[in-house]
């Protein structure tokens, strides 16, 4: 059965490719899932119009995403711990921490987006990446003070 790709799918194809797959296949999973449309001329254009509308989307995500960057660049926050002998902090700074200050500077970020290198378990100032799109990176000063 031929079918048009939706989405990519490893080891089958790229959004739009025309593949020829078993029929219990395309029946039974790539169609229901949504990943694949039956190969007839309507689908064809359907599948141009979705084209254009999930390029746009994606269009207006990396302008939001370039904007926030910019917006977090200036950005520095600061995250009280308590902190033991030789000033080692009990446990360590996690993503979650990071997120929280954020979300009171006002920018909700979600902590799967926050990138840290290495463990945070001293104090001083750490530069963290945030994700915001693929092709989009911001780095914030993060200070790790005494409580």
């Amino acid at each position: 059965m031929k079918v048009i790709l939706r989405q990519n799918i490893d080891k089958l194809g790229k959004i739009g490719q025309i593949v020829d797959v078993k029929d219990g296949y395309a029946l039974n999973y790539l169609i229901p899932k949504g990943f694949a449309y039956v190969a007839v001329k309507g689908n064809v254009k359907a599948l141009e119009e979705e084209k254009k509308v999930v390029e746009k989307r994606n269009q207006q995500e990396l302008k939001a995403a370039e904007t926030l960057a910019s917006e977090l660049e200036k950005i520095s926050v600061t995250i009280p711990v308590q902190v033991g002998e030789e000033d080692k902090i009990f446990g360590s700074v996690t993503t979650q921490m990071i997120a929280d200050a954020l979300k009171e500077k006002g920018h909700d970020i979600d902590k799967r987006k926050i990138e840290m290198e290495e463990q945070i378990k001293t104090l001083g100032i750490y530069n963290v990446n945030i994700k915001l799109h693929p092709s989009v990176n911001a780095k914030i000063k993060v200070w790790v003070v005494r409580e």
